[in-house]
C-alpha cells in the first residue's frame, strides 16, 4: 500500500477525533506561552494570536471545517466560564476600592459600551460590510461565550464573531500600556476598566499581568460589559 495514502487514511480518521483538536489547541497555546517568556512577556508577542495562526494554518492545510475543530475543543470553550467566574476572587479582595469608583465606572460602562456597538455598525456599513457581518462584528469587545451567543441570537456568525473577539482582545492587550502611557493615565482603576470594556478576557489577562489593581477593575469590566451589550443588543435587535 502507498505510504502517502496511508498517512492520508490515518489523518482522516484522526481529525474526526474530538481529542486530537483539544490536544493540538492546548499544544498550540503551550507554543505561544513559550514564544510570550521568550520574548520577557511583551505583549506584542500574544500566546493567544500565536496559538491562533497555529490552529489556523493546520486547519487551512487540513481543509478541516470550524464545525469538526469545534467539536474537539469545545471543552476549551466550557472552561472560559468558570474562568470568568473565578475572576471574582480578586474582586472580593478590592471590592472597597470597586465600590468607591462605583458612578464613574457605571458612566464609563454606559459610554463604552454604545461606543463599541454603534462605532462597529456604522464602519462595517460604511465600508460595505454584508448585514451577516455586520451583525457579527456588534459584540465584538464581550467576552467570547457572551458574544457568540449574542451573535447568534441577532443572526450572525458565531464562528467569525469568535475570531472577531480575540482579534479585538489581542489587539487591545497589545496597544493599552504604551497608549495609556503616551496619554498620561496613571490611575491603575481607569487603566484597567478601559482594556477590560474594550478588550474583554484577553484584555483582562494582560492586566493582571501588569498590575493587580488594573485587572481587578479589567475583570469587572469584563463582566458588565458583556450584560450591559446583551440588554442594548436585545432592546434594539428589530432595529439591525
Amino acid at each position: 500500500m502507498n505510504p502517502i495514502n496511508e498517512v492520508q487514511d490515518i489523518w482522516a480518521y484522526l481529525r474526526t477525533t474530538p481529542l486530537l483538536w483539544l490536544m493540538l489547541t492546548m499544544l498550540a497555546y503551550l507554543v505561544g506561552f513559550w514564544c510570550f517568556e521568550k520574548m520577557k512577556r511583551s505583549p506584542i508577542v500574544s500566546p493567544v494570536a500565536i496559538a491562533a495562526s497555529f490552529l489556523g494554518v493546520i486547519l487551512l492545510i487540513t481543509d478541516t471545517p470550524y464545525p469538526v475543530y469545534f467539536e474537539g475543543a469545545q471543552f476549551v470553550h466550557f472552561l472560559l466560564g468558570p474562568a470568568t467566574v473565578s475572576l471574582a476572587i480578586p474582586l472580593v479582595a478590592n471590592f472597597p476600592r470597586v465600590r468607591r469608583a462605583a458612578i464613574p465606572m457605571l458612566a464609563a460602562l454606559i459610554a463604552s459600551s454604545a461606543t463599541a456597538i454603534f462605532a462597529a455598525i456604522f464602519i462595517a456599513q460604511a465600508m460595505g460590510a454584508s448585514d451577516e457581518a455586520i451583525r457579527s462584528l456588534i459584540p465584538k469587545s464581550v467576552t467570547t461565550p457572551i458574544a457568540m451567543g449574542i451573535s447568534e441570537q441577532i443572526g450572525g456568525l458565531p464562528s467569525l464573531t469568535a475570531g472577531l473577539v480575540v482579534l479585538t482582545g489581542i489587539l487591545g492587550a497589545i496597544i493599552v500600556t504604551p497608549l495609556m502611557n503616551h496619554l498620561g493615565f496613571r490611575d491603575w482603576r481607569a487603566r484597567g476598566f478601559a482594556v477590560g470594556v474594550t478588550s474583554h478576557g484577553i484584555g483582562t489577562a494582560r492586566a493582571f499581568q501588569v498590575h493587580e489593581v488594573a485587572g481587578v477593575f479589567a475583570a469587572v469590566a469584563m463582566a458588565l460589559n458583556g450584560l450591559v451589550t446583551a440588554f442594548v443588543v436585545a432592546l434594539f435587535s428589530q432595529l439591525l
